[in-house]
């Protein structure tokens, strides 16, 4: 079975990258939600304006993969304790945030930041938002395996690339 979770992690070039290379991943379109433009483009969301997030829609296979499993990815490959920031990436659209409209998912995402907050993993409290799943808006084709497609770029291999490396040695039961 086939479901479907909208992450926003920052920067959608790094979460792709991280998602790309997980196990039991399908599909990942890096994209923007939550806001309240219609058909946003990049340079929109940009602004901090539109209120949309950078996020990717992650396709994922039930038989491989568990949102449990997904989330102890997100949560360990990104800081989810700042407000509207990742790194040097400012703004809104760079807010930790997970898009769903399911009760299920949605206490079972409570649960884990819950878990999390209690075990001090992080030195501070969790601010991700679990938001309501509204339209999706796919980003502009050059942004899809950015990191793939850019790998020499100063901003992959400054920011993107450790991200990744960081996933591969916490993470390697999740590998492709």
């Amino acid at each position: 079975m086939i479901k479907n979770i909208i992450l926003g992690g920052g920067c959608f070039w790094c979460t792709e990258a991280i998602f790309k290379a997980t196990k039991g991943i399908e599909k990942v379109l890096p994209g923007y939600i939550g806001g309240n433009t219609s058909n946003p483009t990049y340079k929109d969301i940009c602004t901090g304006l539109t209120g949309h997030a950078e996020v990717i829609s992650v396709d994922y296979d039930l038989k491989k993969i568990n949102l449990e499993n997904i989330l102890e990815i997100f949560f360990s490959t990104h800081d989810p304790t700042t407000i509207n920031r990742q790194g040097n990436d400012i703004g809104t659209q760079y807010r930790s945030s997970i898009f769903t409209s399911d009760k299920k998912e949605i206490e079972l995402i409570t649960k884990h930041i819950q878990h999390l907050d209690s075990s001090n993993e992080f030195n501070n409290k969790i601010v991700t938002t679990i938001e309501n799943k509204t339209t999706f808006y796919v980003a502009e084709s050059y942004h899809h395996d950015y990191f793939e497609n850019n790998k020499s770029a100063p901003y992959c291999s400054i920011v993107i690339s450790p991200k990744v490396e960081k996933f591969k040695k916490r993470n390697s039961k999740f590998l492709n």
